[in-house]
């Protein structure tokens, strides 16, 4: 052996043992916790998901070129295979749950999960329309539906979490929280699964928008860039112990009224209503309620010189 091989022999040594020590001492601070084996795997999701879009839309994103039968054909296929990635991943979370936390769930759950979702996909369908049709309609830049479609990650990224938002429901977190994140390395939009958002939803641009858990955001609302939608810091006496597919989720993020445009840059905390028709200005900070019909800006920049 070379002296830059034994070198580099040493330097894996040293940092396999390295890494095992700190592997012990994690442990050692979680002497409650097992160790699960198992866990959801991000590339047979990040397929599913590619599959469940080709489904949605076989023309547009799927390609499919051909009659109404063999559309049909086209899209069972695509189902058959997007649900059994599903079926698998959604299995892994609930082993994992049990290893991890000893939640047990019948056997035959992730399959009634995945029938249960995959009679969601119409209503998620129509959904995606009203927005792509919202984006369309909002921005003048676009020349096609299809365009909107394809290209806007806007559209991406609530195409991801409609979807998600349907397995979160269904009780599968982990799964629909890989869905998300997926999205947002995608397009730097980050909506947790567990958000409630209503049709002809619109994200200009997109990057840096935030939007929460437990945030509700009504029908035909536009966001614009580096919005967050987020939640004030919690102030805990005990540390956070629950854990678990069915824990606990507190309140914490505002609610979003009808027809509300919400301005590059704003950041509205905690559980705070924003009436319908309002309209919220760039770089604004709200921590308070918002009535319908306002309108809230900051002051103008003042010229100088």
């Amino acid at each position: 052996m070379s002296e830059p091989d034994e070198d580099r022999h040493r330097a894996i040594d040293h940092a396999t043992r390295a890494l095992a020590t700190a592997r012990m001492a994690w442990r050692q601070a979680q002497p409650s916790r097992r160790h699960p084996a198992d866990f959801p795997r991000r590339a047979p999701i990040a397929r599913a998901v590619e599959l469940l879009a080709d489904a949605l839309f076989p023309g547009r994103i799927g390609g499919f070129t051909g009659d109404a039968a063999g559309e049909d054909r086209f899209v069972a296929a695509l189902l058959t295979d997007a649900l059994a990635l599903l079926d698998a991943a959604i299995a892994a979370e609930f082993a994992y749950w049990r290893n991890a936390a000893g939640v047990e769930a019948a056997n035959d759950r992730p399959a009634e999960i995945v029938r249960l979702f995959a009679g969601t996909l119409s209503r998620v369908r129509a959904l995606l329309d009203t927005d792509v049709a919202a984006i369309f309609r909002g921005d003048p830049a676009a020349r096609s539906v299809d365009e909107i479609l394809i290209c806007y990650p806007g559209a991406t990224a609530i195409l991801h979490h409609r979807l998600a938002h349907e397995l979160d429901a269904l009780g599968a977190p982990i799964v629909a929280r890989i869905i998300s994140e997926i999205a947002n390395e995608r397009t730097g939009i980050d909506i947790h699964p567990g958000a409630t958002i209503g049709p002809g939803f619109f994200i200009d641009h997109g990057t840096g928008v935030v939007i929460g858990e437990t945030a509700v955001i009504g029908a035909r609302v536009r966001l614009y860039q580096h919005v967050t939608l987020g939640a004030r810091t919690p102030h805990r006496s005990q540390p956070r112990t629950e854990s678990g597919p069915s824990a606990e989720r507190i309140a914490r993020h505002p609610i979003v009224g009808d027809d509300v445009v919400i301005y590059a840059g704003a950041t509205i905390l905690g559980r705070v209503t924003i009436g319908d028709r309002a309209v919220i200005g760039g770089n604004v900070w709200l921590l308070q309620d918002v009535a319908a019909g306002s309108v809230i800006m900051q002051p103008e920049a003042v010229a100088v010189g």
